[in-house]
């Protein structure tokens, strides 16, 4: 591990598609410029939505405001902020997410040293209603984008970051190339795992790359209530598991679900056997405990029913 002598200027790309995410984009773009130095910059990538990409130059004029050069898509609008990046790191924050005080300043640190390839932060969720669902259990915080119980409590590495904030070293991205077209969300159909596909390859590249999580540093995730039914909790899970089946096939099941084998055997038992035994003093315990079952049915469903489409490899590479 060596020290990097220079200061790492920082890209802050922030992807958005539809016109009623206006006042979440200027929140998000806010929470940024905020905290931008002389090195920095933020670089709007708008989908597909010429309204919104005029909208968005007027709305932010110190911003680097583009257009989408690829397919749909947030795989490919990644892609093009990485192009229009100039920042030694390039950031990513989601367009309804709000950069928490510090949150450049704990990126900056994390790449401090050479090794650190790719980095993540936490994850909170905003609740529109000020609460989650009662019967939402915490372990299954990565449904609507946000940090979940399970993951580490102090600063370490770990397989891939959540999406809604994470950070890249600029160079990864000549060493490995940019996010898949294979996964990712496209519009508001709740798949993904583009980033855990990015950091498989990061980590095949060189196992010297290090991916690191660093709880202490944070980002508040806006979660509307039509994200808080348990229609969409249970197509969220389907959908992660069709995408973890996609990403074993590029990758390897063993990369693929290393990380999910330990949540699996040890984090979702436990959650189970918490909500039961509590359920006494508390029955909204049984409650989550039956959820914590079904979210796991359904995303393993989910990736069975994508094996058995048995789709040729080759339309993965991409």
């Amino acid at each position: 591990m060596h020290k990097v002598d220079t200061y790492a200027s920082i890209s802050v790309v922030i992807c958005s598609y539809a016109d009623q995410r206006r006042p979440d984009l200027r929140r998000a773009g806010a929470s940024v410029e905020a905290q931008l130095d002389e090195r920095d910059e933020l670089i709007l990538v708008i989908d597909h939505n010429d309204a919104l990409l005029e909208w968005a130059r007027a709305e932010f004029p110190r911003a680097r405001v583009v257009a989408n050069g690829g397919r749909p898509g947030l795989s490919d609008a990644r892609n093009t902020g990485v192009e229009s990046a100039r920042g030694d790191v390039v950031a990513f924050l989601d367009d309804d997410a709000v950069a928490a005080p510090g949150w450049m300043a704990g990126l900056r640190a994390a790449f401090a040293t050479d090794d650190v390839a790719v980095a993540g932060t936490a994850v909170r969720p905003s609740w529109e209603g000020g609460h989650a669902p009662r019967w939402f259990p915490d372990e299954f915080g990565w449904v609507v984008g946000c940090s979940y119980r399970g993951l580490p409590e102090v600063k370490s590495r770990v397989r891939n970051p959540i999406g809604a904030s994470m950070a890249v070293r600029r160079s990864v991205f000549a060493e490995v190339g940019g996010f898949s077209q294979a996964i990712g969300r496209v519009g508001t159909k709740p798949v993904g795992c583009e980033e855990t596909e990015f950091c498989i390859r990061v980590a095949a590249y060189d196992p010297g790359h290090q991916v690191v999580f660093d709880p202490l540093t944070a980002v508040d995730h806006y979660v509307p209530a039509a994200r808080q039914t348990m229609r969409y909790f249970l197509s969220r899970c389907y959908h992660e598991g069709r995408s973890k089946r996609i990403v074993s096939l590029l990758q390897g099941a063993g990369a693929a679900l290393s990380t999910e084998r330990r949540y699996v055997r040890i984090t979702l038992p436990a959650a189970v056997l918490n909500g039961i035994a509590g359920a006494r003093r508390r029955p909204d315990g049984l409650l989550r405990a039956g959820v914590v079952l079904a979210g796991l049915g359904s995303t393993v469903a989910g990736y069975v029913v994508e094996s058995l489409r048995r789709a040729p490899l080759t339309q993965f590479r991409e």
